[in-house]
């Protein structure tokens, strides 16, 4: 099997308002739109650095649905940017909620989540330090060694 391409496909309510957003917050450039009768979009394409983002309005009809439907998404999209503290910023003043603070992570890299208006969570990080599988292992058993500060 070869893959030639990486796209992400992500199904929002209002992908018009979702792409005017994207190139705000990620300075994303929108490649193709098509839109079908109803005035919904069924393909957006988007460029994020080299990442290939496709956008849908929600179709009922095809039960394809976006985080707001389903109260809540699991997955996270994350972008490493050479510059986190400048990319967080911008995304954070476009109205991104926090979910994960930026800070300096155990295994090696700035990062931190938000969560866009359309209900998909993105991780943000930048490469600080190659850590050793070995040492990785132990940052992490210490991390997660430490008592939750909320007591779980």
């Amino acid at each position: 099997m070869t893959i030639t391409a990486h796209t992400i496909h992500l199904t929002v309510r209002g992908a018009d308002a979702a792409s005017r957003w994207y190139a705000e917050a990620f300075d994303a450039t929108e490649l193709t739109r098509i839109q079908v009768p109803g005035d919904r979009l069924i393909h957006v394409q988007l460029r994020i650095g080299d990442l290939r983002v496709t956008l849908a309005d929600e179709f009922p009809e095809l039960e394809s649905f976006g985080p707001q439907h389903l109260g809540g998404t699991y997955a996270a999209i994350y972008l490493q940017v050479d510059d986190v503290d400048t990319a967080w910023a911008r995304v954070v003043g476009a109205g991104a909620t926090v979910l994960r603070p930026l800070g300096d992570a155990f295994w090696g890299e700035r990062e931190g989540q938000v969560l866009d208006p359309f209900g998909h969570r993105w991780g943000l990080s930048q490469h600080l330090q190659d850590v050793s599988l070995d040492e990785l292992q132990a940052r992490a058993t210490a991390a997660f060694s430490t008592p939750s500060p909320h007591g779980e």
